[in-house]
């Protein structure tokens, strides 16, 4: 045997090694248990890999994003091997990883039903005691075609490899589409015997035994390759980890996150709803949840006049022209509703607000003195989201956004990037939204036909964004391809009390629409220069930020935003009266409470003010008024007795004054 020299790469750390010819990745690995796989010149490989002379070779540890993905992508090969198991006439479809877990479709003559699920978990079970191996295996076309011809799914696939189709071939799909090399990885026993095999690119765990904690979660109907004029094919999910502690904990998040529904606690809280009769993805707001978007409105509006932006206002429709001025229609017009034609003209509800503060601009000559000029407001805009996606506050078709445009020299940009990232985060901190990190989404190179501008152009952007993300100290993320078709964007990728990432405001460097527009202002030196523009929204979608909210604190929301800062609860009828009275006072000062002059009993007074997650009780009873007096109750049950009025109003004001939680 000849020796060969690799390099293995761990951290920042870099080792020379010498290793002889045929030596497998594993064998680098051997004191590193938790190591699932192998990274080849950024490819991912199984341990089971010839290392070749020059390798540069880094672990992959199963508890890593790469590691998980593996992880689960051979987990729901277990499961598709054991549907086979229980269904011999179950047909393939693809089996990918997916956020959190996996999932594997298949054609099927009975949809599957929950007690199935059991059934697989168990079969799963004893796969995986079997130590079954991984075995990967090139094939060719021809001999794959042969071998999976019972299989028309991966047959299909097989056909697409390569082919006009080769690209939408299946989201996630586990063959690796367009690739020189078709693969198939064997499920081989102990004694060699090929228990099943599966068409997939890989890698995988080295063996079944490797997975160390799984279950299977739900089943859905799910159209093959996503298009809805193939059939229907019956999906099931699962979720793996890497110990069944992080299981348990994936499981409590879920039910936690289940605990914290918006769209539940929107009921509960008589927040909003979303009647059939309007349609999907259009919410209505009841009175207390008018209170949160009216708390929230008057908050941003009275902060973006201190951040010297001036409110405008634009209309919800406009003749599908500016769209086209715009750039927009070409890149979102699936997502828009579709025009109505009138009076010879096609008009659509608008999906966005920048082309209108455009017209604002435009409407009469600017001057340099006037820069940064910067317009802001509360516009309704509407998307045509897919059914699919459309899910409670979070994904809605109607929306309002507090949408803000910035006219500045291409000198001034830099420094309002910073003033408007600044902005951001503050606000996020005012909702207790304080746990996140920037995202810096740009240009994917390989796809320069679904972006506008020049090299020039969004490499300038780009410095910009980037450099003054940088300077902040976060964490920065890159999300090469996820900028908007007309410049790059930094987004504030916010995390919540679950732990949960949401994607709240963003900030856009637009060098496209002035082009388009034709906006100038006068230079200092008398010419015409065009403006840089920059969007940024804070809120984003004001439902969206409900939702996230809502979900954010289970619907106990901090007394400055709750619908009923203060419930009055008097013990008997003969105290209505005087506690009516402190009522008014506490109005008076301009804060929201309740009298609960119902004919329950005090102590289901005080649970149904509980489950309305109301942050403070003011109790009367005979005592209180003798004395002048109330008990105060916090929402987490503490009661302070013989509390004087005065000092009770003044405890909620104090709260309320400085955004506190209780």
């Amino acid at each position: 045997m000849s020796e060969i020299k690799i390099a293995l790469l761990a951290a920042d750390a870099r080792e020379e090694r010498t290793v002889t010819t045929g030596t497998k990745a594993w064998e680098l690995f051997t004191e590193q248990p938790d190591t699932v796989a192998a990274r080849v010149a950024g490819d991912l490989k199984d341990l089971a890999y010839v290392l070749a002379d020059g390798d540069e070779v880094e672990p992959v540890a199963i508890d890593s994003p790469d590691g998980r993905d593996i992880l689960r992508h051979s987990t729901a090969h277990v499961l598709a091997q054991a549907v086979q198991q229980l269904w011999p006439e179950a047909k393939l479809g693809i089996g990918p990883p997916v956020e959190n877990g996996f999932y594997y479709d298949f054609d099927v003559e009975t949809p599957f039903v929950p007690e199935d699920l059991d059934k697989l978990e168990t079969a799963m079970r004893k796969i995986i005691k079997e130590n079954q191996r991984f075995e990967r295996r090139v094939t060719t076309d021809a001999a794959a075609l042969d071998e999976l011809q019972d299989e028309p799914y991966k047959v299909e696939l097989i056909g697409l490899k390569g082919g006009a189709g080769a690209e939408d071939a299946a989201e996630g799909a586990s063959v690796e589409v367009g690739a020189g090399e078709l693969t198939i990885y064997d499920n081989v026993r102990r004694n060699g015997e090929v228990a099943w095999s599966d068409l997939c690119r890989g890698p995988h765990l080295p063996t079944t035994k490797r997975i160390p904690a799984f279950k299977l979660m739900r089943t859905a109907a799910a159209y093959w390759r996503g298009d809805e004029k193939n059939k229907q094919l019956q999906r099931i999910y699962g979720t793996a980890w890497e110990s069944k502690e992080a299981l348990a904990e994936h499981l409590h998040r879920i039910e936690e996150a289940e605990r914290r529904d918006h769209r539940k606690l929107g009921r509960d809280l008589d927040l909003f709803s979303f009647p059939d009769e309007l349609g999907s993805g259009l919410a209505v707001f009841h009175p207390k949840g008018g209170v949160i978007k009216r708390e929230m409105e008057d908050y941003v509006r009275r902060r973006h006049i201190e951040e010297g932006f001036q409110y405008v206002g634009t209309p919800h429709i406009s003749k599908d022209g500016l769209f086209h001025t715009s750039g927009h229609l070409p890149y979102y017009a699936d997502t828009m509703y579709p025009p109505m034609k009138m009076e010879g003209a096609e008009y659509r509800l608008k999906a966005m607000n920048c082309p209108m503060h455009n017209l604002i601009f435009q409407s009469r000559g600017r001057s340099y003195r006037e820069l940064p000029l910067r317009f802001f407001e509360f516009g309704g805009v509407y998307r045509f989201e897919k059914s699919g996606v459309v899910h409670g506050l979070t994904r809605v078709r109607g929306m309002t956004q507090d949408d803000s445009h910035s006219y500045v020299t291409k000198e001034q940009a830099p420094d309002e990037v910073k003033h408007l990232l600044g902005f951001v985060l503050s606000l996020l901190q005012d909702f207790g939204l304080d746990d996140y990190y920037l995202e810096l989404s740009t240009r994917d190179d390989r796809n320069k036909d679904k972006f506008i501008g020049s090299d020039d152009d969004w490499a300038t952007a780009t410095a910009v964004l980037e450099e003054v993300a940088s300077e902040t100290g976060l964490e920065l993320v890159p999300d090469p391809g996820g900028a908007a078709f007309y410049g790059p964007k930094i987004s504030v990728q916010a995390r919540d009390a679950i732990g949960r990432t949401w994607q709240m405001s963003t900030i856009q460097y637009d060098f496209s629409q002035p082009k388009g527009f034709g906006l100038e202002y006068q230079a200092a030196d008398g010419s015409r220069q065009e403006p840089v523009m920059i969007h940024s929204a804070k809120f984003g979608s004001i439902e969206r930020f409900i939702g996230v909210l809502v979900e954010h604190y289970a619907g106990a929301f901090p007394p400055w935003l709750a619908p009923v800062q203060v419930q009055l609860i008097p013990i008997a009828e003969r105290h209505h009266d005087y506690l009516a009275e402190v009522a008014d006072q506490m109005r008076a000062l301009g804060l929201r409470v309740e009298v609960d002059d119902s004919d329950d009993r005090m102590q289901k007074k005080i649970r149904n003010a509980q489950l309305q997650k109301v942050p403070f009780m003011v109790i009367a009873g005979d005592d209180d008024m003798a004395e002048h007096a109330v008990s105060f109750r916090y929402r987490d049950g503490h009661q302070e007795n013989g509390v004087g009025v005065d000092e009770a109003i003044q405890r909620v004001l104090n709260v309320v004054a400085t955004k506190g939680q209780v």
